[in-house]
């Protein structure tokens, strides 16, 4: 008897660490889902706004500190350019007003990223080349893609307008019309 019950014993044993196991393996399986869930990239195919001939595209990147945006235009004229990210993805109006105001989750001023407040959409300018071209690239520490927070740049709009953003003006830096728009979408 004494046997039977080390063995039955044994056996319970057995399968509680089994058990377990399946449950650390489906864990790091689940975590392992979640990174990949949280790895997302996406993308907003702009388009002429207020009479320009401008078009390109933006790509966002889930980075290690970030997101990475990729900017390349088109059709642009030669200088600066402000872009920002605004409230709406609606791009329907011929002048893009539809895509609302920046895009500010946290009610911040306007400003410039890592000058001191700033909207969560403020970015930076863009800087056009003689041949109607731009291309921009920058990481942006309070943003994610996907996961449905605050910090969420789905759903969003990239704006270019026709100047610079001045960083200081309110609400907007004084960037003047929306000469190009794109909803951003996941990829």
């Amino acid at each position: 008897m004494g046997n039977k019950i080390k063995t039955v014993s044994f056996l319970l044993v057995a399968v509680l660490m089994a058990s377990c196991n399946m449950k650390s393996n489906s864990e790091k399986e689940h975590k392992d889902v979640k990174d990949v869930k949280e790895a997302k990239s996406a993308i907003a195919l702009l388009s002429s706004a207020s009479g320009s001939s401008v078009n390109g595209e933006a790509k966002f990147t889930k980075v290690e500190n970030g997101v990475k945006m990729q900017v390349s235009v088109e059709e642009i004229s030669p200088g600066p350019h402000a872009i920002h990210l605004h409230e709406k993805g609606d791009c329907s109006a011929p002048d893009a007003t539809s895509a609302g105001g920046h895009w500010n989750p946290t009610s911040e001023m306007h400003g410039k990223p890592g000058e001191g407040e700033h909207h969560a959409g403020d970015i930076d300018n863009i800087i056009a080349k003689k041949d109607s071209t731009a291309q921009f690239e920058i990481v942006m520490k309070n943003w994610t893609i996907g996961d449905g927070s605050k910090s969420d740049i789905l759903g969003k709009s990239v704006i270019i307008h026709a100047g610079p953003d001045d960083f200081e003006s309110q609400p907007s830096g004084a960037a003047g019309a929306r000469i190009a728009c794109g909803v951003i979408e996941e990829m």
